[in-house]
Formats: structure tokens, C-alpha cells, sequence
């Protein structure tokens, strides 16, 4: 199994149990509603002319919509760049961006633009049953690009490694968007379920794990250390869950 096909593989078991919770924006989407978005948009996609191997920059806050493009394109055959700048064939952003800074032939947008195409325009009737069996799938600087092998291999690692199942709440209190995505992979993976929180306090990571029953919290090492004194909690470092991968 690749990279998506391990995040989204649980929605056949778990249909309607809640997969991300998105603080920012109050959205929750269930294993199903996740699995069907990334494969419908993954069509859409290669509707719009996106073909195995093509770069497509993601520039979006973490949250929900933003692991569901990144899995979209992952699972259409493209290579997810994260960042707003750079050459390549699609550009999903939220709403704004610099044309100066990009050289690309679609864009995507969350919110509506003049010029652009929505996001949701791409969930059409079609779907792409089948995603990627190898090949480039994530480069988190523009340079250096992780395969769908090595990104499922650390997942499974990861996971036994912590210890996570289906029962767990993970509480993603992470600084940046790539520790966030790692979090909702890895929960999904174990049939699980994510929390995303933007901005993380002492205070917001302790009303928050209460108000969703988190069962296991990953924040930077000062949070980190300030919450493992919670014993309902089990607290990580979120350096330990992309060190593995070298970032």
C-alpha cells in the first residue's frame, strides 16, 4: 500500500467516525467523507490535464482542506511542493498568491477568486479508484522529494512505535504544517482520529484535550514538556515524528 492508500484505507470500516477536527474552521470530516473528497479531486485533477510526476505547489493553512489536497494530488500521481513559490503545473492555495512568484498553468483556490477555479469545482462525478504504486509523491522544500514508499514505510514504523490505535484522539498542537500533516496521517492510519489546532497554548492544548477526549497530544518540545505532567495525557515531542523521514 502507498502513502494515501494507508491514510484513506479506513474509510471502508469506519464510514461516518470522525477523522480530522479542524479547530480553525470548526469542520470535521468523517473517514468517508475524506476518502471520497481525495479521490474525486484526484480526478478532477487529471481532468485538468495533471499527469504522473507533474509538481503542483500547495499553499494552504494546516487543517483539513489542507490534508485533503495534499493527499489529491498524492494519490493523482503528482508531486505535492509545499509553498507559494516556484515553477509548476497546478497551484492550490486558500486565496490569495503572487503571480510574480509562480510559474503555473492551473489554480486552485478554497475561497472564491476571480481568475481562479474552486477546489470543490474538481469533485466531479468521476474518481480515481486507484492511486499511485510508487514514484515521487512530497517534497517539503522544492528539493529533496519523498516516495509513497518511503513516506507508508515510516508511517507503519511510526505508528507501532507510538503505539496508536483506533481508539486514540490525537491532538496535532504542532508549529508547522508538515508536523500537522504527519499527525493526521498517522491517525488515520490506525483508524483514529486528529484534532488540528492552529496556535497552541498551554491553556488551548488542556481545554481542548478535555473538550475532544484527546488521548495522546504532539506539540513543540517547550509545550511538549509543560503538558507531560498530564498523566490522561501521552505527550511527544513533534521533532520525533518527522525526524525519521530527516526533517
Amino acid at each position: 500500500m502507498t502513502w494515501t492508500d494507508l491514510v484513506i484505507g479506513k474509510a471502508t470500516v469506519w464510514g461516518d467516525r470522525p477523522a480530522v477536527s479542524d479547530v480553525r474552521t470548526g469542520e470535521v470530516l468523517s473517514y468517508a467523507t475524506f476518502a471520497r473528497r481525495v479521490t474525486h479531486a484526484a480526478a478532477g485533477l487529471r481532468g485538468h490535464g495533471l499527469r504522473y510526476g507533474d509538481r503542483v505547489l500547495v499553499d494552504l493553512p494546516l487543517g483539513a482542506r489542507f490534508a485533503v489536497a495534499v493527499h489529491s494530488v498524492a494519490w493523482s500521481g503528482g508531486v505535492v511542493v509545499l509553498g507559494s513559490a516556484g515553477s509548476a503545473r497546478m497551484l492550490i492555495t486558500d486565496r490569495c498568491h503572487d503571480p510574480a512568484a509562480v510559474d503555473v498553468e492551473h489554480v486552485f483556490t478554497m475561497q472564491p477568486v476571480r481568475g481562479a477555479t474552486p477546489f470543490r469545482a474538481l469533485m466531479g462525478p468521476r474518481t480515481v479508484e486507484f492511486g499511485p504504486l510508487a514514484g515521487p509523491a512530497l517534497s517539503v522544500d522544492g528539493s529533496r522529494v519523498l516516495d509513497n514508499d518511503e513516506l507508508a514505510a515510516d508511517l507503519r514504523k511510526l505508528t507501532a512505535d507510538l503505539m496508536i490505535d483506533e481508539d486514540d484522539v490525537l491532538l496535532a498542537a504542532v508549529s508547522d504544517a508538515v508536523k500537522g500533516l504527519r499527525v493526521i496521517d498517522l491517525a488515520m492510519m490506525a483508524g483514529a482520529s486528529a484534532v488540528v489546532v492552529l496556535g497552541p497554548t498551554l491553556t488551548t492544548c488542556r481545554v481542548l484535550a478535555h473538550e475532544y477526549g484527546a488521548t495522546l497530544v504532539v506539540a513543540p518540545f517547550d509545550l511538549a514538556r509543560r503538558l507531560a505532567g498530564d498523566r490522561t495525557l501521552r505527550v511527544v515531542d513533534e521533532r520525533a515524528i518527522v525526524e525519521s523521514l530527516g526533517l
